[in-house]
Order: structure tokens, then C-alpha cells, then sequence
């Protein structure tokens, strides 16, 4: 090991999947991981992949396309959604999981792997030799400054909020009870539903609460899929109505009726002793945090384990930078994954650490790099982020209208249903005919937790 073929920076969830697809196919790899050397603003271990905003990977039905993603990536042998698989924890039909146990699988599957070798350091700057970087948004400012100085100055970057996480036995279930919308998945989240008075207090509450400066030299630019409460609040007095409040497929047991509006909370760890508030990322002050989420009813003596927190994520202009093999345009020794890319979500950063692995593991076995298909969830989230055609590049969440059309007149969950049933056969038929999928030189199974 003294000579790794390949050094991975960064072991968050797309560090670790890549290190993972590289270690699989033989290949040496050294994985850098600063923490706890040097912790992060949101980090709380120094577990690979820990989890610091929600605790769920989203819809795993084929109703959604990173539900179909994760069906992809099953097929491509992905420790990550393998961990998630294992760490499950009930959520309707999203794939939620208790998160330590989760990251303790990712980190115990590359502590114990003879191909993986773990260096606990800061990474100040980006070495010569084949790389993937996959520092995350949380990139530190050394390392930033080496890739800028690689690239140019020209850094995008939005804010993402965490949530807060509730004690379950500090909710009040006289008030608050367990369902899932429209009966989905069994009755797996805490609603905790509102009269119109009690939101319409709750929203000029949330408006007038104090928030946590930002520095005079920071833009705050959000990404639309992690909105904090305040700012959505702030666009006007209905929008958390329709947003993470909606009361649609939700009726009060005690009285039968549908609320004004709902806050929904879903299970963070197996135990069910911890559940998050689900779409109430927040940049409120603690003390405000804690006043002002105690109006929602059921939660006025709530227990937060973890309050909600701002944190700045750096994103680069790839459709600029990147090939679609996540090569630098400039050095196709070094590429780059997860967050940083601009692919918004845990399942997407994942998979796009598990397409640099398996191009990083070509390059070096003298192989052809692969692109995945336009009509998989990965292919078309690759082809979005890649397209040097694009201007005003945003983070993208993988989703049906980023791939093409079908052939056939097709409408609603139909057309969903159908479009996923493509994707699974394009990507079985690309992994055939690349020969992708060698035999995992060790099963997760094996590994000892």
C-alpha cells in the first residue's frame, strides 16, 4: 500500500463510493478524510458518509426518478444505497435509515477492505497522480484555494439548511398522531396539524424571528429543493401552505377532517426515538428555533436533539469544467464527484462518486471510460451537469424531466412508471455491453460492524 494508484479526497458519501468502486475492481486506493483531524461547521463525527441534513434518501418507488436512480445503483453494486438497504428504517416510501448506523457501515465496508488504505489528514492541496476530489460543499478553504487556483476563480456556490431533530417522547400525541399521506407506506410520520389561526401565527412568527447573519461578503442563493422555512415564508403567507405544510392526503383521526395545515416529522434512527422535521431546514437563531417551533402543536415541549444550521455550499460551473466522464477538461488524471459537481441530493452525490470511480479504474486498466445512457436517472443527471450548451448553472436533483421522451402517448404515473422501466433497461443493457459489473471483491455482508 506504501503506492496507491489512486487517492480519493474526501469520504463523504461520494469519496466513499468511489473508493468503494475503485477497491472493487482491484484497484489501490489511499482516502483522505480530514475529519476528525479537522471538523466541518456541520459535521458531528468522523464517520464516512455521516448524514448532516435529513436522515432520508428520498422516494424509493419508481413513481420518482431518484427512486429509479437507486434502482440503478443497486444494479451497480453502490455501498452506499447497500448500507442504506441495511439501515433502513419505516418511512412510507421513501428509504430513510438510522444514520449512525448507516455511516458506521460505510466506514467499517472501507476500514476492512485490503485494497483501502485510510489517511486521517487535512488535504491542502490537490496532488499530480490520478485523484478524485470529493470534498463536498463543505470543501475546506486550502484545498478550495488549490482548485480555484486550477480552475480560475470562478466558484459558484448556495446555502443549505439543516433541520431539527425532536425527541419522540417530547411530542404530544393527544395533539400530534401517526399517518402517512393519502395512507402510503403505513402510518410511519408524527402530523402535527394546524387551524388556520395557528398557522397563520405560526408563519408571521417564523417571518419575525431573528436569523443568523451572513458575512457582508456572502450572496445567500438557495437552492429551490432545500429552501429554509423563513425564506419560503417570506414569499408570502400561503407558500409553506403548499410546501412542507401541505395538509393534502392527511386527515385528523379525532375529528376526520383535513387540517389547515401539517407539520410532519419522520423517524431518524431505528429506535424510533428521533424524528426530524421534514422540509423545516432553518437559518432561526437557536433561541428563536426553539420558541418559535414550540407554537406548532403537539411540539410545545419539544426536546431538540439538534436544531436546525446554515452552512455555505461550493459548487463548480461543470458544465465549463467537466466532461461527462467527470474528468477535468484540463487534467483527465483528476476528477471530480459528488455535491461539488452540482447534483443536489445524498443519492445523486453518491452516484456521481460511483461514475468517477468506474472511469478513474478504466483510465488506469487502459480501458474505454463509460457514460451512462440519457435515458437512465444517472445518465441524464450526468448529461445535465455536463452540457457546455448551459448558462446560469444551477444544482439539479435527478427527475423524469431531465430525460427524453418516450416514443409512446403516455401520461401521468403511467408515463413515470414506463420511463423508469426504460431506465433500468438501458442501464442493464449498458452494463453488459461496458462490462461493468465485476464480481465485488468483498460483500457488504462480510463486513463486521
Amino acid at each position: 500500500m506504501n503506492e496507491p494508484q489512486v487517492t480519493v479526497i474526501g469520504a463523504g458519501l461520494a469519496g466513499s463510493e468511489a473508493a468503494w468502486q475503485l477497491a472493487r475492481r482491484g484497484i489501490r486506493v489511499r482516502l483522505i478524510e480530514m475529519r476528525p483531524v479537522k471538523m466541518t461547521e456541520a459535521h458531528r463525527t468522523s464517520d464516512f458518509a455521516e448524514l448532516v441534513c435529513s436522515n432520508s434518501l428520498r422516494n424509493d418507488s419508481m413513481d420518482t426518478a431518484v427512486g429509479v436512480l437507486k434502482q440503478e445503483m443497486r444494479r451497480l453494486d453502490s455501498l452506499v444505497i447497500a448500507s442504506a438497504d441495511r439501515a433502513r428504517v419505516p418511512a412510507g416510501s421513501a428509504l430513510a435509515v438510522d444514520r449512525n448506523d448507516f455511516s458506521r457501515s460505510i466506514t467499517a465496508a472501507l476500514e476492512q477492505h485490503p485494497m483501502v488504505e485510510i489517511a486521517r489528514a487535512e488535504a491542502c492541496a490537490i496532488p499530480s497522480g490520478m485523484t478524485i476530489l470529493a470534498t463536498g460543499p463543505l470543501t475546506s478553504p486550502a484545498l478550495g484555494e488549490s482548485l480555484n487556483n486550477l480552475i480560475g476563480p470562478r466558484n459558484l456556490y448556495f446555502y443549505d439548511a439543516i433541520a431539527p431533530i425532536v425527541a419522540a417522547d417530547s411530542v404530544d400525541m393527544s395533539v400530534a398522531f401517526m399517518a402517512s399521506r393519502y395512507g402510503k407506506g403505513g402510518d410511519d410520520y408524527i402530523n402535527c396539524p394546524m387551524t388556520e389561526a395557528q398557522y397563520e401565527a405560526f408563519v408571521a412568527a417564523v417571518v419575525a424571528a431573528e436569523k443568523i447573519e451572513l458575512h457582508a461578503f456572502e450572496k445567500p442563493v438557495y437552492f429551490e429543493g432545500c429552501m429554509p422555512i423563513e425564506e419560503m415564508a417570506r414569499r408570502g403567507p400561503m407558500t409553506l401552505a403548499f410546501g412542507p405544510m401541505r395538509p393534502v392526503g392527511l386527515s385528523e383521526p379525532r375529528s376526520g377532517h383535513r387540517p389547515f395545515a401539517v407539520v410532519q416529522l419522520r423517524q431518524d434512527d431505528s429506535a424510533a426515538h428521533l424524528y426530524n422535521m421534514v422540509g423545516f431546514q432553518t437559518k432561526m437563531t437557536y433561541p428563536d428555533q426553539r420558541r418559535v417551533l414550540r407554537m406548532i402543536p403537539g411540539l410545545e415541549h419539544a426536546e431538540f436533539v439538534r436544531l436546525g444550521s446554515i452552512h455555505r455550499n461550493t459548487f463548480v460551473d461543470s458544465p465549463r469544467l467537466l466532461l461527462p466522464t467527470l474528468q477535468l477538461k484540463t487534467r483527465d488524471d483528476l476528477f471530480l464527484s459528488g455535491q461539488m459537481v452540482g447534483v443536489e441530493g445524498y443519492v445523486e452525490s453518491a452516484s456521481a462518486g460511483l461514475l468517477a470511480g468506474i472511469n478513474a479504474a478504466n483510465l488506469l486498466m487502459n480501458r474505454e471510460l463509460v457514460v451512462p445512457p440519457p435515458e437512465t436517472a444517472i445518465g441524464s443527471l450526468i448529461a445535465y451537469i455536463t452540457d457546455s450548451t448551459r448558462r446560469d448553472f444551477q444544482p439539479m436533483n435527478a427527475n423524469y424531466g431531465l430525460m427524453p421522451d418516450l416514443k409512446i402517448r403516455a401520461r401521468g404515473r403511467e408515463k413515470k412508471i414506463q420511463m423508469g422501466n426504460r431506465a433500468l433497461s438501458a442501464i442493464d443493457e449498458w452494463i453488459q455491453r461496458e462490462q461493468i459489473g465485476p464480481p465485488a471483491s468483498m460483500a457488504l455482508s462480510e463486513v463486521r460492524l
